[in-house]
């Protein structure tokens, strides 16, 4: 049988819109320009294909409502027996049924108006058609507008049901209103299920669920359910019946002893006998809540003897308190073990259970006599544990204080550092100093180390290492010396005496300053530098080919005054280029940059563009009051 997400069933239009929908999508997506001078073929083709697709269009839209609204009759009998309840079986098909009806006949339509349109002869004749075959279809879908609006209700109440697994593990609340069965799932599960003092408050189906010896549970809280017959019964109680009697479950039948529900014992019990057949086959456990106020114990003896009566034909009876909490872990384990041996049994009975049982073998082992034979311990290792015993008191760990102080315990590391003066344990230390971190600096040994270093220092000092002798150096080093103190020098000073310059006039750069060769030989050898013989220098060499003139090559004469003045000039496209790989690198960017000009500048499909300035059917003829429009 299959089990539908309710939640994913997709939204169903009103009439209104699903033909709004429908007709815009069309429009949007066929082509909308057609001429009289067109072929007959082509203006036949233009119409079909608007009718087909509109068809289609309704076609698909309506066959995924009957597709994920469920089938009543491929669900589980739970839900068939929960939506007749809730949205009536007969209202419900139907309205699906003409769902389906408008279907095929919006298909007949499409199908007759596409024949007869094979044989129309002219552009007016086809329109007319399409026109037609499309108000049709319009109208089958307003006719449905009442369907559609209660199949879009039924949606919307499906999505918001719980979702209740009927093939799980389930507890299942059951009894009259205001007996504390939503503060009993409240309790056992996460579920919040509202509580308020008065009868009636759930009025539909509720899901919580927990986890019992690994397995996920489910408690399904039902609405309370009043004593009469079952015709005179409401939704609301017949919510809780389909449950009954639907559900593999575990039945905790809870009843109110204190009696502040509004109803005695006597009533509780009649109940009780009146639903009765809805417990076969199911676990069944008797909850008196609110024990509280008051006990069995404390009931008279007519009331304890009910009690008894029900211990008596096998039903367990258990007092809870949901507000104390007294008794509810209780329910919630019997309920579940009881449950669980009720499934096993129900497959120890099936067919199944031969075809593995046949395949198993559970082997045990018999006894050869009836001698006891201790477990061996070598000697050796109960000498070892004897050598490990000390007298003295174990060292108790942080896990025994924790356990000892309970809540008061608070973790405290800080207490096993091991400092040279122990007041310092409790000292802030900063992490970060002076823009380090501190941590990367810590060394226990670093004391020792610091003592070892200065040891070594002062044998050094001692041993004059670091001792200089002035004599030791030459005549050659003391002028270089010299020499570099005085570039140092010279140096600053210019760097002074740009500082006094002018910097608010325009600078030139520096590669544009042109150093005299009188000038720079002088100050380097102000410096102490030698310049002479120098012709061969590499600046000597660089001043005078910057200054020499290019010696001119001799060529014939030209003929014409034009011809002599286009040698002589380099084209424009490569004047100013460094050499062959600068021109295609330019070119390239010039053609990048005229892209988007040229993307522009092109033509495109959505261009206006008429074929002929003064078209005949536009201009021609007397215009009459109406529409302009003429697709």
């Amino acid at each position: 049988m299959a089990l539908y997400n309710f939640k994913k069933i997709t939204v169903v239009p009103s009439a209104k819109d699903f033909i709004d929908l429908t007709l815009s999508k069309t429009q949007r997506k066929t082509p909308t320009v057609i001429h009289k001078h067109y072929q007959i073929h082509r203006i036949r083709h233009f119409y079909m294909r608007k009718v087909k697709y509109t068809q289609q269009n309704y076609h698909d839209r309506l066959t995924q409502i009957l597709t994920d609204f469920p089938k009543l009759d491929d669900i589980h009998p739970f839900y068939a027996d929960l939506m007749n309840v809730l949205y009536d079986k007969d209202h419900y098909k139907l309205a699906l049924g003409q769902i389906n009806i408008a279907k095929n006949l919006i298909d007949n339509v499409a199908k007759d108006y596409v024949r007869l349109m094979k044989y129309g002869d002219s552009l007016y004749r086809c329109k007319q058609l399409k026109r037609a075959a499309l108000g049709r279809m319009c109208t089958i879908i307003k006719r449905q507008k009442q369907s559609l609006e209660y199949l879009e209700q039924v949606r919307q109440h499906l999505s918001r049901l719980p979702t209740i697994d009927p093939n799980t593990r389930t507890l299942l609340l059951c009894g009259y209103p205001n007996v504390g069965k939503s503060s009993f799932i409240n309790k056992v599960t996460r579920a919040d299920v509202e509580v308020q003092p008065y009868a009636f408050t759930t009025k539909s189906l509720f899901v919580g669920h927990m986890d019992y010896k690994y397995l996920r549970w489910q408690v399904v809280d039902t609405p309370g359910i009043l004593d009469h017959p079952l015709e005179d019964r409401n939704t609301i109680e017949m919510q809780a019946i389909t449950a009954l009697a639907h559900l593999r479950a575990a039945v905790l039948y809870v009843m109110d002893v204190s009696e502040q529900c509004g109803h005695s014992l006597e009533e509780q019990v009649e109940l009780f006998r009146n639903i009765k057949p809805l417990f076969a086959n199911k676990p069944l456990i008797i909850v008196a809540n609110k024990c509280d106020v008051k006990r069995i114990a404390e009931l008279p003896e007519e009331s304890q003897k009910i009690f008894e009566t029900f211990e008596a034909e096998g039903f367990s009876v258990i007092e809870t308190s949901t507000l104390t909490e007294e008794g509810v872990i209780q329910v919630k384990t019997e309920a579940c073990d009881r449950l669980l041996a009720h499934r096993v049994d129900t497959k120890m009975k099936g067919n199944k259970v031969n075809e593995v049982l046949n395949r198993l073998h559970l082997a045990m082992p018999t006894k050869r006599d009836n001698k006891e034979r201790l477990p061996f311990i070598p000697e050796g290792v109960v000498a070892r544990k004897k050598r490990m015993e000390v007298d003295t008191p174990r060292r108790k760990l942080e896990r025994d204080l924790e356990l000892e102080m309970g809540d008061d315990y608070i973790l405290d590391l800080q207490k096993y550092w091991d400092l040279m003066n122990s007041s310092e344990k409790y000292d802030k230390i900063p992490e970060i100093w002076e823009g380090h971190n501190i941590l990367d600096y810590i060394d226990p040994d670093i004391m020792r180390k610091l003592e070892e270093l200065e040891k070594e220092e002062e044998l050094r000092e001692a041993a004059g290492e670091y001792d200089s002798e002035p004599e030791s150096e030459d005549e050659e080093m003391m002028e270089i010396r010299q020499l570099a103190k005085q570039i140092r020098e010279k140096k600053k000073l210019k760097i002074l005496q740009s500082k006094e310059k002018d910097t608010r006039g325009p600078r030139m750069p520096r590669t544009a300053k042109k150093v005299q060769r009188k000038v720079l030989e002088k100050e380097m050898t102000d410096l102490g530098l030698d310049m002479t013989n120098k012709d061969d220098a590499h600046y000597v060499r660089r001043s005078r080919s910057a200054t020499r003139k290019r010696k001119r090559d001799e060529s014939e004469t030209p003929k014409s005054v034009a011809r002599s003045r286009s040698s002589s000039r380099t084209p424009r496209d490569v004047s100013g280029l460094r050499d062959e790989k600068m021109v295609k690198k330019v070119k390239t960017m010039a053609k990048k940059a005229q892209k988007k000009m040229n993307r522009l500048g092109r033509k495109g499909e959505s261009d206006r563009h008429i074929f002929d300035l003064k078209p005949k059917h536009l201009l021609a003829g007397k215009r009459k009051s109406g529409k302009t429009q003429r697709r």
